[in-house]
């Protein structure tokens, strides 16, 4: 019997949510595959024919993880009208979304493990990067950073974000680092506002 699409769209949904706390308990190397699925009561075929590998499960995961960090980002900069308290509330939802134990292992450590470096990077400037240059842009044109390029601040920033959430996640005290990391975030953005 021929699965109605909203079914398929459902098995993948389910697919995806179930691999996702496998990979976020165990970490991609050590998730069995044949526990994912008979945990979805499917088999291996629908893993294959939906997502072509373990990798590519893994993938997709790490996409709608992404997904969520880009829209908790713009949900948090969006409390705000002014363009600088956007910049830093969108920040201060990066670094602690990403270290929250369900987006962490997969976004920060497997994510570039498993896919490479490159394809990792390329993921994320289609995200959150995308939206911290569009930040900066709209920044730079309403007047700030008038004498830095965009394209450098935004990788460096990006950068500080993502290391400073690898360095959080393995920190005691998550919220006082998350706090000390964006006291330091706002002063060196200050050094750079016109």
């Amino acid at each position: 019997m021929k699965k109605t699409k909203e079914e398929t769209n459902e098995t993948i949904s389910q697919l995806k949510e179930i691999a996702r706390k496998h990979f976020t308990e165990h970490g991609y190397a050590a998730a069995v595959l044949d526990e994912i699925v008979k945990e979805a009561d499917l088999t291996r075929g629908a893993v294959y024919h939906h997502f072509g590998s373990k990798k590519g499960l893994f993938l997709a995961v790490l996409e709608s993880v992404q997904r969520e960090v880009a829209l908790k980002v713009e949900a948090e900069a969006g409390q705000s009208e002014d363009v600088w308290d956007q910049l830093i509330l969108g920040c201060h939802a990066f670094v602690s979304t990403a270290v929250e134990p369900r987006n962490k292992r997969i976004m920060l450590i497997d994510g570039p493990a498993v896919l490479g470096w490159e394809a990792w990077r390329s993921m994320d400037e289609q995200g959150s990067m995308r939206l911290l240059h569009e930040q900066l842009q709209l920044m730079q044109q309403q007047g700030y950073f008038q004498s830095v390029s965009i394209d450098a601040l935004t990788h460096i920033l990006s950068g500080a974000l993502n290391e400073s959430s690898l360095w959080i996640a393995q920190m005691p005290n998550v919220t006082e680092s998350v706090e000390d990391t964006m006291n330091i975030i706002s002063q060196l953005l200050e050094r750079y506002r016109s």
